[in-house]
């Protein structure tokens, strides 16, 4: 499929937020290189959920424009929904660069939301050094934050912080139980089987088919 891309271009520049919603959309069939010139034409648009949308682009159309312009974003930006994004979307570059920008964040931002999406984004880079941002991580106060970091701690494979995680096996949280389960099916030990086979028989179906598939993982 051919896409438009002076239809496209023309359409960020209309005056209906929906037109320029839809010519983002519609970038989804064009390639990095076509796609983020006409990304940064509404980077700074009166509509938030269009910014949002194209700073998300930024982290799946990658050029070598877009850690830059996420980076920026970042530590810029005023508006914490769009912070927040911009930390996931380095997370999806999986580029090493962001490590120490995202650990700022989650360190600095006095958003929740942000300090989410950075707990996420360093278990996408999957660096090993993340582990003790992510260990203090599961201290916070938001039990989302916590769910990220468990996710994350599995993510880099931090096999050594599968004591900090266990405490979160009797969590009343489903989610964080679920969370845990399938973290642990990165993290061999015997503490990691001997905790999936108490969570396989969890009351919640999610969690004990989440301990399941990560016991099967283990074992294969």
């Amino acid at each position: 499929m051919s896409v438009d891309l002076e239809k496209i271009s023309s359409q960020l520049e209309s005056d209906s937020t929906r037109d320029r919603m839809v010519a983002l959309a519609n970038l989804r069939e064009a390639t990095a290189e076509d796609a983020v010139p006409l990304i940064k034409k509404v980077l700074n648009d009166e509509s938030l959920q269009i910014r949002s949308m194209a700073v998300f682009a930024l982290g799946i159309k990658q050029t070598d424009e877009c850690y830059d312009l996420l980076i920026d974003i970042l530590i810029n930006e005023k508006d914490y929904g769009i912070r927040a994004d911009a930390a996931g979307a380095l997370g999806y570059l999986e580029d090493g660069r962001a490590f120490q920008p995202l650990v700022r964040a989650f360190y600095e931002d006095t958003d929740w939301l942000v300090r989410f999406s950075a707990a996420v984004a360093l278990g996408n880079l999957k660096d090993p050094r993340a582990r003790d941002v992510l260990v203090q991580a599961l201290d916070s106060e938001e039990i989302v934050v916590q769910q990220a970091a468990i996710a994350a701690l599995g993510e880099i494979k931090a096999v050594d912080a599968v004591d900090q995680i266990l405490r979160f096996a009797q969590s009343e949280d489903w989610l964080v139980r679920q969370r845990l389960a399938e973290a642990l099916g990165h993290l061999p030990s015997e503490k990691s089987i001997s905790a999936l086979k108490y969570l396989e028989k969890d009351n919640n179906s999610n969690v004990a088919q989440s301990a399941m598939i990560s016991l099967k993982k283990l074992a294969g």
